[in-house]
Formats: C-alpha cells, sequence, structure tokens
C-alpha cells in the first residue's frame, strides 16, 4: 500500500494522476496547507523539506520507505511498476531530463507568476511580467517539441507528460494565453481526456483555478509564509 500525502496542487496532481495512471493501492492523507499540517513534526519526519507531496511504501523492500519531492516521486512509482517510462537507457534518460525541466523550469516559473498575481499582498507589474514571460517562453519550448509527435518521450505517455501537463493545463490561471502554441494545446487537450488524470486532479478535492475566492487566497498565502 502507498500512504499519499497531498494537496489540490499541480505538484500533487503529478503524484495522484500517476498512482491512478498506474493503478496501485493508494491510502489518501489530505494535507490542509492553510492549516500548516505540513509543518507538524509528524509530516516533517516523513519530509524535511516541509512541502507536499510525500508518499510512504509501505511494500518497499526491507521496511517502508518515505519519498518526497514529485519529481522523485514520479521516477520512483515508474521503476517500481516499469510503466510510464521506456524500457532502454536512452528513452529513460529523455524522460530523466524532461522530469528536470520541469522540475527546475516550469513548475517554479508557473508557481512564482501565480504568487505575484494571485497571492502576493501587493501588485509587483515587474515580477508578474517576468514570471509570465518566462513562463510562456516554457510552455513554447514544449510546443516545439510537440509540434510533430504526440508524446514528450517516444512513442508512449509517460512521467514526463504526467510531470508537464500538471503545471501546463493551469497557463489560464497565471493569465497567459496559448494562442500559436497548437501542439502545446493539442497535447493538453489529449492528456486532460484521460480517464485517470480526470480522476486524479479530483484528488483530494477539486479546484478551479479560476475561482479562488479572498479566504482561499488568505490560506494560500499563509501556507507560502
Amino acid at each position: 500500500m502507498i500512504e499519499f500525502y497531498t494537496a489540490a496542487t499541480p505538484n500533487g496532481w503529478k503524484v495522484s494522476i500517476a498512482l491512478e495512471e498506474l493503478g496501485l493501492p493508494y491510502r489518501l492523507h489530505p494535507i490542509n496547507l492553510g492549516e500548516n499540517e505540513q509543518k507538524t513534526p509528524e509530516y516533517l519526519r516523513l519530509n524535511p523539506n516541509g512541502r507536499i507531496p510525500t508518499i510512504v511504501d509501505d511494500d518497499a523492500d526491507g521496511e517502508p520507505m518515505a519519498v518526497f519531492e514529485s519529481g522523485a516521486i514520479l521516477l520512483y512509482l515508474a521503476e517500481k511498476t516499469g510503466a510510464l517510462i521506456p524500457a532502454d537507457s536512452r528513452g529513460r534518460w529523455e524522460t530523466l531530463q524532461w522530469i528536470m525541466f520541469q522540475a527546475a523550469g516550469l513548475g517554479p516559473m508557473m508557481g512564482q507568476a501565480a504568487v505575484f498575481l494571485r497571492y502576493a499582498p501587493e501588485r509587483l507589474d515587474y515580477a508578474i511580467e517576468r514570471y509570465q514571460r518566462e513562463s510562456r517562453r516554457l510552455l513554447e519550448v514544449l510546443d516545439s517539441r510537440l509540434a510533430d509527435r504526440e508524446w514528450l518521450v517516444g512513442d508512449d505517455f509517460s512521467v514526463a507528460d504526467i510531470a508537464h501537463w500538471s503545471w501546463a493545463h493551469t497557463y489560464e490561471f497565471i493569465g497567459l494565453d496559448i494562442s500559436g502554441l497548437d501542439g502545446l494545446a493539442r497535447w493538453i487537450e489529449r492528456i486532460g481526456a484521460r480517464p485517470a488524470v480526470q480522476r486524479g486532479i479530483a484528488i483530494p478535492q477539486s479546484i478551479d483555478l479560476t475561482q479562488i475566492d479572498e479566504a482561499e487566497i488568505e490560506r494560500r498565502r499563509g501556507a507560502l509564509a
């Protein structure tokens, strides 16, 4: 059994989608970020960074194993099951580089764009425009990759697609449009239609990112502190 600690964020969705795609049994532990449940001593023993998501694999060799950082969890689950990652060395390394690209680029840039556009107590146009511009550039990189291919790596859907889609499909939330990025738009729609993806983004609860009220914004500001 996988013990799964998460909240309704793009990084959390990455893991919930993977668990649903792989059909692995898991027990859900919703983490209330507004109440700082990710900072409790019990949770910090599993994830010293005090962020979500985290899994504990009760079926790991030897003793239960905790894994944090969403990219690492994706790779752990893929290698545990032998699915959602190419079997050959070249394909595996291509997957790794795209996971790194997401973790170091797309996620942080879109995340900062969201912070300054949606949650900052005062509007800082320079910061908003800087992170929006870089987010758009990174989405253009994805679009270029997807111009003549269905998936980011090889011929099959993989954890690389899950990692990027979980962030990329929220582009409207950070004030972007993807006009002219036709390969990216098709890919976003194609992945969003997958039943396991639809189940995954409803865990632990479904949130319309365009309809967050002021109270929720204040809770999220507190979680970022």
